[in-house]
């Protein structure tokens, strides 16, 4: 199946507790590429988080942004006690007793008048586990959309590069019916000669007729025309196929244009050379489209 690489979606989810809220945006990679922002309070199921965009996506730069507004009264507070402070304080309290500047005992409303002997926080790196889900489902809603956008996007580039694979196909089966003729009129040429070396009786025929065969095999293309053909067919099933072929579609441009430049520098005729260029620009082009696909 083809599809974009290129895509974008953003939603926001009402859960009981909290308001998720989710945005993924996908560009072109060679490989699967997964830029996660989150809270730290997510941490915990950041591996499930990872795991989902895995089951979703196969490949591409994808940056995913989650964001939780909690609907809590209140955020759970840390109380924290300075033991060196508070042990500083008692120690001073103590001698300025026996110096009868004091009189009493260390209160703990006296430790309030202290900012460093007591610290008060928010704990805002927590999250209620009951959110989790909500999170999780979330982003598997967004990548779902995000991969709305990329299949539609796939179907424009599937238009094109199925227009430019047909083009592909008649211009090599052009290139070889000129090699295929060229060679034949080689043939021609080297049996005409042939007959004229006949009368000369310092001519070996067997060393004559070796050398044609010799260079039957090196410009016969049928190998190349073969292996030609069935990597278009290959094409054209891996985009009729239910699984991202986008690396398949590249490896598979590179060994069409590997046959071609076979055919190239094997054949012979009117017109091969001209022919063989449109042949690689037109693989440049697809090579080009196929660097978007999933």
């Amino acid at each position: 199946m083809i599809k974009s690489m290129t895509g974008f979606a953003s939603l926001t989810r009402e859960g009981e507790t909290a308001t998720v809220t989710v945005t993924a945006k996908g560009v072109n990679h060679r490989f699967l590429d997964l830029q996660l922002r989150m809270p730290g309070a997510l941490a915990p199921i950041e591996s499930r988080l990872r795991a989902i965009v895995q089951q979703k996506i196969a490949r591409g730069r994808l940056e995913a942004a989650i964001a939780v507004q909690t609907r809590a009264a209140a955020a759970p507070v840390v109380i924290e006690v300075n033991d060196s402070v508070v042990e500083a304080l008692s120690a001073a309290l103590e001698r300025a007793r026996e110096r009868g500047l004091v009189a009493g005992a260390l209160a703990p409303g006296d430790l309030l008048r202290f900012p460093q002997a007591i610290t008060v926080t928010e704990a805002r790196d927590t999250l209620d586990p009951g959110v989790f889900p909500d999170v999780e489902a979330a982003l598997a809603d967004a990548l779902d959309e995000l991969d709305r956008m990329r299949a539609q996007e796939g179907t424009h580039l599937r238009a094109e590069l199925d227009t430019r694979r047909a083009q592909l196909g008649d211009l090599f089966e052009r290139a070889a019916g000129a090699a295929a003729a060229g060679s034949e009129v080689l043939r021609g040429r080297l049996a005409d000669r042939i007959k004229e070396l006949r009368v000369d009786p310092a001519v070996d025929e067997t060393l004559v007729a070796q050398e044609i065969v010799r260079f039957a095999n090196r410009s016969d293309i049928t190998e190349e025309t073969v292996r030609f053909r069935a990597h278009l067919e290959h094409w054209r099933a891996l985009s009729d196929g239910p699984e991202p072929c986008g690396r398949k579609l590249d490896f598979l441009l590179q060994e069409m244009n590997r046959e071609v430049n076979t055919l190239g520098s094997k054949a012979e005729g009117l017109g091969v050379t001209e022919l063989v260029v449109s042949l690689k620009a037109e693989l440049e082009k697809m090579r080009e489209q196929v660097q978007n696909v999933e």
